[in-house]
């Protein structure tokens, strides 16, 4: 049980460490959206990047592999949710130039999926 805890100490996690950069990344994107896009897609994309690591952390500090595992796939779920998010801001005009996040939420995915595959293994 002991080498369990270890793996579940969120901080050490190179998908939770990441994620702490998309957020950070996000809400520098998010900046320049209009005014009017404040309490739409400017909270719902901060908070669905914000889901990500938080849902990570909570798995983590959950007692059994099945809860890390689950909240593992709701981290998954924000991400995609994010990931629309980004795409319909670059076709509404408000994001052209962010390679940044492509690359970082592509990484997350495959973090998280193999985390996920890891777990199930055992």
């Amino acid at each position: 049980m002991a080498n369990e805890k270890s793996v579940r100490r969120h901080h050490d996690l190179k998908v939770w460490q990441v994620s702490i950069q998309l957020v950070k990344e996000i809400y520098v994107v998010t900046t320049a959206f209009p005014n009017e896009e404040t309490y739409g897609l400017v909270s719902q994309m901060r908070r669905a990047a914000i889901s990500i690591p938080s849902n990570i952390a909570e798995g983590a500090a959950r007692g059994g592999t099945k809860e890390f595992i689950h909240f593992l796939g709701v981290a998954r779920g924000s991400l995609s949710e994010l990931e629309t998010q980004l795409y319909i801001s670059r076709e509404l005009g408000y994001v052209t130039n962010a390679q940044d996040v492509d690359s970082q939420i592509e990484e997350i995915f495959r973090l998280l999926g193999g985390l996920i595959s890891s777990l199930k293994d055992k």
